[in-house]
């Protein structure tokens, strides 16, 4: 409780500070680069559930455009996805602005992954308690099979991490984390063509 509590927050701000710091540099190319290739779009902004359900707006960098087809709608991402973004997503780089969701308190480096607020009715009662703690930057259903496991098991695994959280498995996850972008392990770059939403998915249950 004291870990939960205390302790991990003060670690997730301090921590997240000095990365940001850290790797300012590194952001400020990419950002750049992102800004000639999205026509001047280098962010991702979308609004996520956090704790406790609290709505907060997660940040990334873009890794894809926004075309479309000739009937209005967003190609598939794997159409959108371009060569850097691409190079971004592999490597995990495109998560450094959340950086400033966890010195902001809205996020952890450990924890549930926030996924998309029109999910929220299709949880179990006991899948909410996902909720019940600071969503994660890297979490034990990504180190566990990233995007490659199914809804169930993916959400067993974020009650599962809930149930047992402490220091010693948020650096045991940070480190098979560490593992996973070296090698870019467990890297889907559609997710749709692997499972369906997750609305999807338990409206046909």
């Amino acid at each position: 409780m004291i870990y939960r509590k205390y302790i991990k927050p003060s670690l997730d701000f301090l921590f997240a500070l000095l990365l940001l710091s850290l790797l300012s540099p590194f952001a400020i190319v990419i950002t750049c680069i992102l800004w000639i290739t999205n026509d001047g779009k280098p962010f991702f902004f979308q609004l996520r559930p956090g704790k406790n359900e609290k709505i907060f707006g997660i940040l990334k960098f873009k890794t894809m455009n926004d075309k479309k087809d000739s009937h209005g709608e967003l190609l598939s991402d794997q159409e959108r996805i371009t060569g850097f973004g691409l190079f971004l997503r592999k490597s995990s780089l495109d998560e450094i602005p959340q950086l400033i969701n966890v010195i902001k308190g809205d996020m952890s480096f450990v924890g549930p992954r926030p996924l998309r607020v029109h999910y929220l009715p299709y949880y179990t009662e006991a899948e909410r308690k996902r909720h019940s703690v600071r969503p994660g930057i890297t979490g034990l259903a990504q180190v566990s099979g990233r995007n490659l496991l199914n809804w169930d098991d993916r959400l067993l695994k974020d009650i599962e991490y809930v149930n047992n959280m402490s220091f010693y498995l948020d650096i045991r996850i940070l480190f098979k984390t560490f593992l996973k972008v070296l090698t870019s392990e467990d890297v889907a770059v559609d997710q749709r063509v692997l499972m369906d939403n997750f609305d999807d998915y338990r409206k046909k249950q």
